[in-house]
């Protein structure tokens, strides 16, 4: 590779340097992860097949991993603890086929995703992980968040299934606005009496929070935006821009169920923002009326023959029963008429 140095100031000297150490360092450690995971899968490997095939197997029985544990650490030190060699055998187990295994993702990742006994949902965190970067943090918050189950109570078989496998189809706007959104963060109790100005204050109090549970690629513009048309003048509560689908996103808030009103609202806010707001490159702006409820009909019929970028959506100020989202996708999973 070919460099050029005449005229090169020292600073310019420094920040090459610099970007050349941390794409090193960057190369280094995905180096260092994707060694750690094979060596990790083939130790698990080895502790299933000594299980199935071992001469004096019966002899340890099912303290195995625990006398395992005790003697690796007297021979290698840290790494080698009882819960750490059981995620080592999972992984073996999850993954009988090595080229199966990620090599984007590191062992924290693989950690987390072991623990989640359904197959199709350790699946869709997989896939989502490595389609948007997730750090371990972001994997950890979505996975306490129960994206899987509120995607999958809102969707059949065949749509959650169609998603985890469409690892690189390009996004559209329906890919990027959920059913459901969970303020929990927002810290409001349920028998609060809130106002609209309220929940638009406390989300950006905790717009970290608000862009995470959004999702990727959104970057905040700004809040109470106003439009002019004449003499009067409209503000739109939230607007966003996606730097994936380049485009704006608004979104206007709503403590009550949604109404007829706010859909013609909203599509009177999108008309605006594409005929004034847009520069060249832009695509058409999505609109999200995000309400406390929503009825069905209604917005089915309200939204008929308007833009295909307008949604309705609902959000909840407590993540529900876990237990009974579980119900409710394993009930759809069970579905004959599904699973065939």
């Amino acid at each position: 590779m070919k460099l050029a140095y005449s005229n090169q100031t020292y600073s310019g000297l420094i920040s090459q340097i610099s970007e050349t150490y941390k794409s090193g360092q960057k190369k280094a450690l995905q180096a260092v992860n994707s060694t750690l995971v094979e060596t990790y899968w083939k130790i698990g490997q080895h502790i299933v097949a000594f299980e199935l095939k071992g001469a004096d197997r019966a002899t340890y029985g099912n303290k195995l991993i625990e006398t395992l544990a005790k003697d690796l650490s007297i021979k290698h030190g840290k790494g080698f603890s009882r819960s750490n060699l059981n995620y080592m055998r999972l992984l073996y187990t999850y993954y009988p086929i090595y080229q199966t295994v990620s090599g984007k993702l590191g062992w924290s990742h693989y950690v987390e995703l072991l623990s989640i006994g359904n197959p199709l949902e350790r699946q869709f965190y997989e896939k989502k992980s490595i389609q948007e970067n997730w750090s371990i943090r972001e994997l950890k918050r979505q996975k306490s968040a129960s994206l899987y189950l509120r995607l999958a109570t809102s969707k059949d078989k065949q749509a959650m299934l169609k998603s985890i496998e469409q690892e690189k189809r390009a996004f559209r706007p329906e890919d990027i606005v959920r059913d459901s959104y969970v303020l929990d963060f927002l810290k409001i109790p349920e028998s609060h009496h809130y106002t609209e100005t309220e929940l638009e204050q406390r989300i950006i109090d905790n717009l970290q929070q608000f862009l995470l549970e959004l999702g990727k690629g959104f970057a905040f513009i700004g809040r109470q935006y106003r439009i002019s048309l004449g003499n009067r003048h409209y503000y739109v509560d939230l607007v966003f821009y996606h730097r994936i689908l380049k485009c704006f996103v608004l979104i206007d808030l709503k403590k009550e169920e949604a109404g007829y009103q706010d859909i013609g609202q909203m599509n009177m806010y999108l008309g605006y923002f594409e005929i004034e707001e847009n520069t060249e490159g832009d695509s058409p702006p999505i609109g999200i009326v995000l309400a406390k409820d929503k009825h069905e009909m209604s917005i089915k019929y309200a939204t008929h023959n308007i833009s295909s970028q307008l949604f309705v959506s609902k959000y909840q100020l407590y993540l529900p029963d876990e237990e009974e989202l579980r119900c409710i996708v394993d009930a759809q999973l069970n579905d004959p008429i599904i699973t065939t």
